[in-house]
């Protein structure tokens, strides 16, 4: 494994399972088209943020992140997600994976934040 670095503190993530739950999580709250070189980087999750919270919307949600997680980190196989809501109206998207090479499961919780809202 190469030097990975927190992009939130820039000190020296701890491990290659820390380095992929950094990647998935940038991969999902990256719009699609915000990238300068990279267009098609990123997830369309935003667009189905404020969707209905049927069973329907989450599955979209959940196929929205998952798609894009498969294709920019081959590292990882995508098993299930979930997306939770919380009491103050925003929700949790829990995707489970499990690493290619050696068949370890990891599971990444995402906060998904309302447009025009800061992440804490």
């Amino acid at each position: 494994m190469g030097l990975s670095i927190s992009r939130r503190s820039g000190a020296r993530l701890a491990d290659e399972l820390a380095d992929i739950a950094q990647s998935v999580r940038t991969i999902v709250t990256t719009p699609v088209g915000s990238r300068l070189r990279r267009r098609s980087f990123g997830s369309h999750v935003f667009h189905l943020v404020d969707s209905p919270g049927t069973e329907a919307g989450a599955l979209r949600l959940i196929a929205a992140a998952a798609d894009p997680v498969e294709r920019w980190d081959p590292r990882v196989v995508v098993l299930r997600g979930a997306v939770a809501p919380e009491f103050d109206g925003r929700a949790r998207l829990t995707l489970d994976l499990m690493l290619r090479v050696s068949a370890r499961p990891l599971s990444v919780n995402v906060p998904l934040v309302l447009a025009g809202e800061g992440q804490s």
